[in-house]
């Protein structure tokens, strides 16, 4: 998926972007801001690797971490409403995973959580199990992943 293929949608339907990123640590906001003159669409990112950050930082609540864990789509909507409503962006990703290695029966290695947030649209949430593709995979198909996502609400 192209940076800017998305930036080029999101710019033709007026729209600004944050990121909330847990597992891909800033690879999302990174693509975005590798293309030339993003910066009139891309509004910030937040790299929020922590429990805490993620209560801090977008708002999610203790609540949610504890009856879901970071690892859920409870959680990515959370830090997709709230990397929103705290940037005053028009567009927002989240991704919550388990880049690897490792993971549990209940939460295996390449389970990556998306949360998808648009003014005046429902938050939407989906999960997708990469699988044990090892660490960097994993990364990068969730940034992959998330582009996708945005590029479809962007154009929606």
């Amino acid at each position: 998926m192209s940076a800017e293929t998305v930036l080029i949608a999101a710019r033709a339907a007026g729209l600004t972007i944050a990121t909330a990123e847990s597992c891909t640590g800033g690879m999302v906001s990174a693509a975005l801001t590798n293309v030339a003159g993003s910066s009139d669409v891309f509004e910030r990112g937040y790299v929020t690797y922590s429990n805490a950050a993620k209560e801090e930082m977008l708002g999610v609540k203790p609540s949610t971490l504890s009856l879901h864990g970071a690892v859920s789509e409870e959680t990515a909507r959370e830090m997709a409403q709230g990397a929103l409503s705290r940037a005053g962006a028009g567009l927002a990703v989240s991704i919550t995973g388990i880049a690897g290695p490792g993971g549990s029966d209940h939460k295996p290695e390449g389970r990556v959580c998306f949360g998808i947030a648009k003014t005046g649209a429902e938050v939407r949430s989906e999960t997708v199990e990469f699988g044990a593709l090892g660490r960097s995979q994993v990364r990068l198909a969730a940034t992959d992943h998330a582009l996708a996502l945005l590029l479809r609400a962007a154009s929606t």
